[in-house]
């Protein structure tokens, strides 16, 4: 029986729902089907999103504005959507059904659009003649087709993106130290497999979709999301399980009240003897109480009006909170200040996959007699993103551990240097755009966005600066958000980790809308005006810059203020041991 126990995990459950066998459930096996499935998932994403605008523009007959925003809010919805499919996952479903239920989402969008692109009856007719006189824009029956393809994909992606990390990461045991430090490589795998499905739908499915059919493209795209579910339900019984803690959305709220209608109550010292906090959760389970944001301990404080009618506690949990429960909402509050100043990196990421595609557009490409894709310089950036991470997994992680004893760089030291490179990316960018600037000047090109003499390649150290900092962002944000949530909240918390990159596209289109029209002057030409040879996109790099600068100040500030929870209980049991010891009562 003993070795039975031995082999258990704590709060983890096999398929049957009996506790979780170590020996036949969890480990790299499951992992590995899991980081497949979002392998396809990003491969029928990118696929979709990097080359839409031209179908919408080429064959919907839309404008490039329009064409612009529909893309835009598709993949700024699809992030935003991770909030519901983490609160779904949280309260009613769990990570398990969550994935597979979005997933089948997501391939029935895909399989929808991949339809209309076949079928002449839901796009307009080709242009004949003149295209402006004689191009029919796509109907209202044709786009609203093309919407409910386009936002099942987004519901789909929404949902399963914030479970696949989750409930990866599910399947090793943090109090194993061999699995602790498996679960710092997967999340460097968990972005690998994102980035090279990236690379293959810029590459492979985009050219797919120019030369053979955007249809076939996105029947690919349904076909391998099908066969991911497949694959990823044919490991039923060997993940291990969370059980779902009920909705972390109504614990917030129920903390919030309660400390709210205690509010005249006042807080001692947690140490102090006539200092009556409850709590209900097994000892196991319990998260020791902190001093941090202390009117919110209010909540867990002990009336006469808590009390039953037999003289015991009857607790109303809008009125009485337990001390673990208000400790998970401070951790929640203490992740805020992080989530926060880690938008403006994807504000940046926003400025590489649209201005600097369009300043490739006017700079020489042409290698031999072959003339480069201005929207294959994203390839530089996806490049960059493996490269890192290669070399981040197998140099510095070994020698950091040899030296430091510890896998790696800490979530908060990733996230610094992500922000540290596109701060750098966005100074190169600047540079680059003088540069470029110049020779338009010197050419007599401004009003026109004809081919500069000046070569592309010099675009590539924003891209790769950039791409590396995604690759330390993306994997710290995802490690801070996981681990140092609480255990109830951690599917909610990953989608809120998602929302930064929502945030981030739509914080640089408040930015280009401001910008455009402080510095719009009589002609209506701007820093960001519709020509960028008579722009100044060099300042709007250099205002990005500054801003990224005094952001990156920030977070290191809120980084300094931030207490690990592990940390903090190391700590409290200490201090609660001294205060022990003086009072002449055992530890």
């Amino acid at each position: 029986m003993e070795e039975k126990m031995s082999r258990s995990i704590a709060n983890a459950i096999d398929y049957k729902g009996f506790p979780a066998d170590k020996s036949k459930t969890g480990g790299w096996v499951p992992a590995a089907l899991i980081l497949g499935i979002e392998f396809c998932e990003r491969l029928s994403t990118m696929g979709i999103a990097v080359n839409l605008v031209t179908y919408l523009i080429g064959t919907m007959h839309l404008s490039s504005a329009t064409s612009a925003n529909i893309v835009t809010d598709f993949m700024g919805t699809s992030f935003l959507l991770c909030l519901v499919g983490g609160f779904l996952a949280d309260t009613f479903l769990g990570r398990y059904k969550t994935i597979a239920i979005f997933a089948l989402v997501q391939t029935l969008g895909t399989c929808m659009l991949a339809i209309s692109t076949r079928l002449p009856q839901v796009r307009p007719p080709p242009c004949e003649g003149n295209p402006t006189n004689t191009c029919k824009k796509a109907s209202t029956f044709q786009m609203g087709i093309l919407y409910i393809s386009l936002y099942l994909i987004a519901l789909g992606t929404g949902g399963l993106k914030s479970s696949v990390s989750g409930f990866g990461t599910d399947q090793f045991d943090e109090n194993d130290e061999k699995e602790k430090a498996q679960m710092a490589y997967f999340f460097n795998r968990f972005f690998f497999f994102i980035s090279i499905g990236t690379l293959i739908a810029v590459t492979v499915l985009v050219y797919i979709q120019d030369e053979v059919g955007r249809s076939w493209a996105y029947g690919i795209c349904s076909v391998s999301m099908f066969i991911a579910i497949l694959i990823f339900l044919s490991g039923t019984k060997l993940y291990r399980y969370k059980k779902s803690l009920g909705s972390p959305i109504v614990h917030i709220l129920q903390v919030i009240v309660a400390a709210t209608r205690k509010r005249r109550l006042q807080v001692l010292n947690k140490y102090d003897k006539g200092l009556v906090l409850y709590e209900d959760y097994p000892e196991s389970s319990r998260i020791r109480h902190t001093d941090q944001f202390r009117f919110l301990d209010k909540a867990a404080i002990v009336t006469d009006e808590d009390y039953g009618s037999n003289g015991s506690v009857a607790p109303n949990h809008w009125k009485l909170c337990p001390v673990t429960r208000v400790e998970e909402v401070k951790m929640v509050i203490k992740l805020l200040p992080i989530w926060a100043t880690t938008i403006i990196f994807w504000t940046t990421y926003a400025q590489m996959i649209t201005f600097s595609v369009e300043q490739a557009s006017t700079m020489e490409r042409t290698i031999g007699g072959f003339q480069i894709p201005a929207g294959s310089l994203t390839v530089f950036f996806v490049a960059a993103i493996l490269i890192t991470l290669a070399v981040y997994d197998r140099l510095i992680m070994p020698l950091w551990k040899s030296w430091k004893g510890k896998p790696g760089f800490t979530y908060l030291q990733r996230i610094a240097i992500g922000l540290f490179l596109s701060t750098v990316g966005m100074a190169a960018a600047a540079l680059v755009e003088v540069k470029r600037l110049s020779v338009a000047r010197a050419a007599g090109t401004q009003s026109t966005t004809s081919t500069l003499p000046i070569t592309v390649f010099l675009l590539i150290p924003q891209f790769f600066l950039v791409g590396s900092g995604e690759a330390f962002i993306y994997t710290g944000q995802l490690d801070f958000f996981i681990t140092q949530s609480p255990k109830g909240m951690k599917t909610m918390s990953t989608g809120l980790f998602l929302t930064t990159l929502s945030l981030g596209f739509f914080v640089s289109s408040f930015i280009v809308s401001v910008v455009k029209r402080v510095t719009r002057n009589g002609d209506g030409q701007g820093w960001v005006g519709d020509n960028i040879n008579n722009g100044r996109l060099d300042c709007f790099y250099g205002l990005v810059t500054i801003l990224s600068f005094i952001n990156f100040g920030l977070y290191l500030l809120c980084a300094a203020w931030y207490k690990p929870q592990t940390g903090r209980q190391k700590e409290d049991m200490q201090m609660e041991c001294a205060v022990k010891s003086s009072l002449d009562e055992e530890c």
